[in-house]
């Protein structure tokens, strides 16, 4: 993809598969995209603008705009012609995730996604989207949203884009509370603990799908919004308590510059990790 967009992804959360979310600003298109090995879901937050795909003698023309969504199956090809810069997010997920998810949801069959050109679909468009502001350059904290958005979108795509749609109703219930107490000292953990949604997971006993569910109904939040929301209570607390330069707190979050750590506290608070030490202590 890189290739063929002349740049590099303005934000990125890739598994060692490549499954996973790219934000991309890249200039007008006028190339054939080559088949991709995952499936490819892109949401678009620019102007308005007319474009058009081509796959073999199939044209189809359709208006960029937000709240549209284009879908392009595994191993498909088609040729694009933009004419403007692009602001989009992708979603690259794997066959196997989607039958995974379609298993965990016993949604039945896995029917093939199907190619969609600016369609209208406003709920995956803003599921996607949210990657442009939570991606945080966290490895953690971008994994496990990047995991969570993607069992997400899938139920979606199952729900609304394939050949013969399938209806998920999600369990309700919260996690037993030994096995949500033995989750969150794990989201916890200073150490090198894997708090990756399959791994937070396997521990409780559940499928990824069932576990993100139960956690938000104990806690009102889902996994990654529980995390996110600690690491700033530690970051405030080591601000506030300590003299710890902002750069060494970055590295002990897990951020991968002062920059990104500082982008993501001013994110949550309205104020630079600096500014809000000097004005509270």
């Amino acid at each position: 993809m890189a290739r063929v967009l002349g740049t590099v992804p303005f934000r990125m959360a890739l598994d060692g598969s490549g499954a996973g979310i790219a934000h991309w600003k890249h200039e007008p298109l006028h190339d054939v995209v080559q088949p991709m090995n995952h499936h490819v879901i892109m949401a678009y937050n620019g102007s308005v603008q007319r474009m058009e795909r081509r796959s073999g003698r199939s044209i189809a023309i359709g208006t960029f705009r937000p709240g549209v969504v284009i879908i392009i199956p595994e191993g498909s090809s088609s040729r694009w012609d933009i004419p403007k810069p692009v602001d989009v997010l992708q979603l690259y997920l794997p066959q196997t995730t989607l039958r995974r998810v379609a298993d965990e949801a016993e949604a039945g069959s896995t029917a093939e996604l199907l190619e969609r050109t600016a369609h209208p679909d406003p709920v995956t468009s803003r599921l996607l989207l949210s990657a442009a502001d939570v991606l945080e350059g966290n490895e953690a904290l971008d994994t496990l949203f990047r995991q969570q958005l993607m069992d997400l979108l899938a139920t979606r795509l199952l729900a609304a884009h394939t050949g013969s749609p399938n209806v998920i109703t999600p369990a309700r219930g919260g996690l037993a509370p030994k096995t949500l107490l033995r989750a969150i000292e794990r989201l916890r953990s200073d150490s090198d603990a894997d708090v990756s949604l399959a791994a937070l997971a396997a521990e409780a006993g559940l499928s990824r799908f069932h576990f993100c569910r139960a956690f938000k109904d104990s806690t009102g939040l889902s996994p990654h919004a529980w995390l996110r929301q600690h690491r700033l209570e530690q970051a405030m607390n080591m601000l506030r308590d300590t003299d710890t330069p902002v750069v060494s707190i970055a590295a002990a979050l897990g951020y991968s510059s002062q920059t990104a750590f500082a982008a993501a506290f001013r994110k949550l608070t309205g104020e630079s990790p600096s500014d809000w030490r000097r004005r509270v202590r």
